[in-house]
């Protein structure tokens, strides 16, 4: 009865639409990234599969947690969590270690400059 109250205004109405759209869309994405991380395991786990099939196929997975995590369907610390397991996994195979992507909006440590001359204090 409580939940009935709290749709009554429109703008109510209209998020709880908007909710439905959002968890479904949301859901499918949850889908894939299971997938994805799942054929991973299973790359780690059967024998015939080539190194670099593996390396594909957990780079994979990890660009689709990327993904979910950048628009927040998963937590950022699970997908990293998640991310740290398949490449453990990978790296105990023997398999290349893939480098992490670089960070978003973040740029590069400029080099340090070459010391200037020092500067004298004092009239001239």
């Amino acid at each position: 009865m409580v939940t009935e109250l709290a749709k009554r205004t429109a703008s109510a109405k209209k998020q709880a639409r908007a909710g439905v759209r959002r968890s479904a869309r949301n859901r499918g994405v949850r889908s894939e990234v299971k997938t994805m991380v799942t054929k991973a395991r299973k790359s780690f786990s059967d024998s015939p599969v080539a190194s670099a099939d593996r390396a594909a196929v957990a780079l994979e997975a990890v660009r689709s947690l990327d993904r979910a995590a950048s628009k927040g369907i998963v937590h950022r610390n699970n997908a990293a969590r998640r991310k740290s397991r398949i490449m453990r996994q990978l790296v105990k195979l023997g398999g290349p270690a893939v480098p992490a992507p670089a960070a978003k909006g973040r740029k590069a440590a400029p080099a340090p400059a070459a010391p200037a001359a020092p500067v004298k204090k004092g009239r001239k």
